[in-house]
């Protein structure tokens, strides 16, 4: 039976923000596998999707390929490794263009796109992500916002402080119907592509509506030093459970 739902992985980082590194974030151990093998093991935990697409640099392929054949040992033929593109954006564009060429791509297509240093995505995240997506085109995974927002236009002035209330801080997933997403993008001006910060706001460009999906405080994107230490105290916790 053809599903038509394909899990993205973007792992896409070089990992600068991490300090000197011999390699990208997404490669470094967290426990006893690298923490790209966490996030692709959450989703293979999935059965609604007919692929796992991967994508890195291009010279990273052999080696997300090496890591994946030494850790996972079920399932990998739907597991598949591609160069991703120049911009997040674009990497997404090259999963759906994959999906076109090896899959059937129609108006019911969804891509659960989903950051790879986000190790502790839940089952309940991913499962909610694909259903919103099936009934409302585009939805993003996020938490409410805890810290009081404040706005400056010129990084010097407060410009705005937002009502905290409304306020959201954004995760992934983030989960489109595929064909729609890459028709909106494709219709952007080159400077709405320049303010872009994440694929949902290309439908809120749009007028479309991004449903939402609630979070996890615990589903935190390591990028710095710090964060990496917070997840293996989060990866200790949750193997005492």
């Amino acid at each position: 039976m053809n599903k038509n739902i394909f899990g993205v992985i973007l792992a896409g980082g070089n990992g600068s923000r991490m300090g000197n590194v011999e390699k990208p974030k997404q490669f470094m151990q967290l426990g006893d596998k690298p923490i790209l093998i966490h996030t692709i093991e959450k989703f293979m935990l999935n059965s609604s999707f007919e692929a796992i697409i991967v994508l890195v640099p291009h010279q990273w392929i052999k080696h997300t390929q090496d890591i994946i054949n030494k850790y996972i040992t079920t399932n990998i033929a739907n597991i598949f490794v591609i160069q991703g593109g120049s911009s997040r954006n674009e990497t997404i564009m090259a999963s759906i263009k994959f999906i076109e060429d090896n899959y059937s791509l129609n108006d019911d297509t969804i891509i659960v796109t989903h950051d790879s240093v986000r190790p502790f995505v839940t089952h309940r995240i991913i499962e909610e992500n694909i259903s919103y997506a099936k009934l409302n085109d585009a939805c993003d995974t996020v938490i409410p916002a805890t810290d009081t927002i404040v706005e400056s236009v010129d990084g010097n002035i407060i410009t705005s402080i937002p009502n905290r209330s409304n306020m959201y801080q954004g995760q992934t997933p983030q989960s489109f119907k595929a064909k729609k997403l890459r028709e909106l993008y494709l219709s952007l001006t080159e400077q709405e592509k320049d303010i872009l910060t994440d694929a949902c706001k290309i439908m809120v460009l749009k007028g479309e509506k991004v449903h939402l999906v609630s979070g996890e405080v615990y589903n935190i994107k390591i990028t710095y030093p710090y964060d990496l230490t917070m997840a293996r105290a989060i990866l200790e916790d949750f193997n005492r459970c």
